[in-house]
C-alpha cells in the first residue's frame, strides 16, 4: 500500500517534509520519490534524506550520497558505511583521504588490511599515521614504542 504525504509548510518554496513509500500506479511510479527538506521514501532527496537510495546533506540509506552519510554503501565527505567512499571514510571497506576499516585504502589508512602513503595496521605503523589518527580520534590507544612529538 503506497504512502504519499507532503507537508503544507515550505522553506524557500521547498516542502518541509515529504514521505513517499511504495508504488503509485496513478503516477506510474514503481518507487516513491520524496523531495523535501526532510525526505523519507524509497528514494529520498533533501537536506535530511532517509530511504533506500538517499541523497542529501545528511543521508541515511542503503545507498547514501551526500555530506554526512550512513548506510550500506556510502559516498560523501564523511562516510560511515559497509562500503564507505569519502574524504573521511569509515567502514568494512573504506576508501578515502583518511580511511578507517577492515580494508582501508587512503592517503592515511588505519585498519586490518591497509594501503596508503601513511598506514596504521597490524604489521606496520607509520609515525605520521599514528599522529594523524591520534589527533582525529582523541583517546586512540598509541601502539607500544610510539610517542607523539
Amino acid at each position: 500500500m503506497p504512502i504519499r504525504w507532503t507537508s503544507s509548510a515550505t522553506f524557500l518554496e521547498y516542502p518541509l517534509v515529504s514521505v513517499a513509500i511504495g508504488p503509485d500506479p496513478s503516477k506510474k511510479e514503481l518507487r516513491g520519490h520524496a523531495r523535501a527538506i526532510i525526505a523519507i521514501g524509497d528514494i529520498a532527496t533533501g537536506v535530511i534524506a532517509l530511504g533506500g537510495v538517499a541523497c542529501g546533506a545528511v543521508a541515511l540509506g542503503g545507498l547514501a550520497m551526500g555530506g554526512i552519510v550512513l548506510g550500506g554503501c556510502g559516498i560523501g565527505l564523511l562516510a560511515l558505511a559497509g562500503l564507505a567512499l569519502g574524504y573521511l571514510a569509515m567502514g568494512g571497506v573504506a576508501i578515502g583521504y583518511a580511511a578507517i576499516g577492515g580494508l582501508a585504502v587512503g592517503y592515511y589508512a588505519m585498519g586490518g588490511v591497509v594501503f596508503g602513503k601513511f598506514v596504521m595496521g597490524p604489521l606496520h605503523q607509520d609515525p605520521q599515521a599514528v599522529e594523524f589518527f591520534s589527533k582525529l580520534w582523541p583517546g586512540l590507544p598509541i601502539p607500544p614504542g610510539r610517542k607523539l612529538r
